[in-house]
């Protein structure tokens, strides 16, 4: 779905990483990053979210927490980072970037309360009573007071499979109550995910029925706790985020916005409009090996977002940077309850593939559910691509020293 818009929009990265593979200088099973184009999107979108008062903490996990592309979406100007989990956190901290929101999606363990603590994060989400009173007691061993946003749901809320959690609207009350009388945190707003969720039929993205459920629990939040000033009362709303929803979202009532697509122009409105992010992620394998005429590249990261659904992956494949804009080829994806060793490549009649070529994907990734690495390509737009980091997808640097 997203190798078209790549090879329409960013030709010059796809032929990059063609010749840095070539040379030895990109592993196969990697997740290349155009860091210029991240940037560049990042500063277009921070352009829009100032203009509209919303703050922006970017998401890494798709990118695997890479250090190199952190420095990117940093030197755009961003607030600072929204991190998964716990794993998100260490890499945003470790690197000297500010961890804006931590605890949404994945809540912090409970023996790992302290370690968060002392990251600082600007917001921590918590879904129960007894998780902010977890965080009450590591942000006071440390003195420090902690601003809590609370994730609120009501009947009719659309959330993924397995993502469910949170403060029933009507018990909202209740849990005010609870964090006003704990010491070293304070209720500083309100989240939900997903606030948009892509909409096939129109192309664009819907605002779901969630950010109602926010604009109620804000208005029963003023009421009981005397927000006077709505400015003041944080509404943090991810989901499908990139420039061209960002006025949405602020209308809806947003303060804060998550983006992590959306900097590698790669959201599901990425795949099917023209939008002014440029593509700026793919995936590159090698073809392995040749059974009985059928092409096998190597895989490791070869985990689709299914956010389409099932549809026909397609590759280049290319022994040299001047084939990078040959016709894309179908692929066989090995079944998601498999191990990814491999995908099966099913070349034209007549079409040359030999051991070693490049294999270049498009689809969306989420680098950090995979055991691919994650490399950082500089100096694309500036036709002197050069490779500026190999990492794992925790953000840890790999001594790679490939030749060919």
């Amino acid at each position: 779905m997203f190798l078209r818009p790549l090879m329409d929009k960013n030709p010059a990265f796809v032929e990059a990483v063609v010749a840095l593979h070539r040379a030895g200088s990109l592993p196969a099973n990697s997740y290349a990053l155009d860091l210029d184009a991240m940037a560049a999107n990042t500063s277009h979108l921070m352009g829009e979210a100032r203009a509209l008062g919303l703050s922006v903490y970017a998401m890494t996990k798709q990118v695997g927490r890479a250090p190199g592309a952190l420095e990117a979406i940093s030197g755009a100007g961003v607030d600072g980072y929204v991190a998964v989990d716990m794993a998100c956190a260490r890499p945003i901290a470790a690197h000297g970037h500010n961890l804006g929101h931590l605890g949404h999606l994945v809540q912090v363990p409970a023996a790992e309360t302290g370690e968060a603590a002392a990251m600082q994060p600007d917001y921590w989400t918590v879904f129960s009573p007894n998780k902010a009173t977890e965080v009450s007691a590591a942000a006071t061993r440390l003195g420090r007071v902690q601003d809590l946003l609370v994730r609120v749901f009501a009947p009719g809320d659309e959330f993924y499979s397995g993502h469910e959690g949170g403060v029933p609207l009507e018990e909202l009350p209740r849990v005010l109550d609870h964090i006003s009388g704990l010491p070293g945190v304070r209720f500083a707003g309100l989240t939900t995910f997903p606030a948009l969720l892509f909409d096939p039929d129109s192309g664009g993205a819907r605002t779901t029925p969630n950010m109602a459920t926010l604009a109620q629990a804000a208005e029963t939040a003023q009421q009981h706790i005397g927000h006077e000033d709505q400015g003041t009362l944080q509404i943090n709303a991810p989901g499908t985020t990139s420039t061209a929803v960002l006025a949405q979202l602020a209308e809806a009532g947003a303060t804060q916005v998550e983006p992590g697509h959306g900097l590698t122009g790669t959201t599901p409105l990425h795949a099917v409009r023209d939008l002014p992010e440029q593509p700026a992620v793919c995936y590159v394998s090698e073809i392995a090996h040749i059974h009985q005429g059928i092409p096998f590249c190597f895989g490791g990261g070869l985990y689709i977002d299914p956010v389409f659904g099932d549809y026909q992956p397609t590759a280049v494949v290319a022994h040299d940077p001047s084939e990078a804009a040959t016709k894309a080829m179908p692929v066989d994806m090995p079944d998601p309850a498999a191990i990814d060793y491999y995908a099966k490549l099913r070349p034209e009649p007549g079409r040359i593939v030999n051991e070693g070529d490049t294999v270049v994907f498009g689809f969306r990734i989420q680098a950090f559910v995979t055991r691919a690495f994650v490399v950082g390509v500089a100096g694309v737009r500036s036709g002197a691509a050069s490779v500026a980091g190999v990492w794992d997808v925790l953000g840890n640097p790999v001594a790679w020293k490939g030749q060919r």
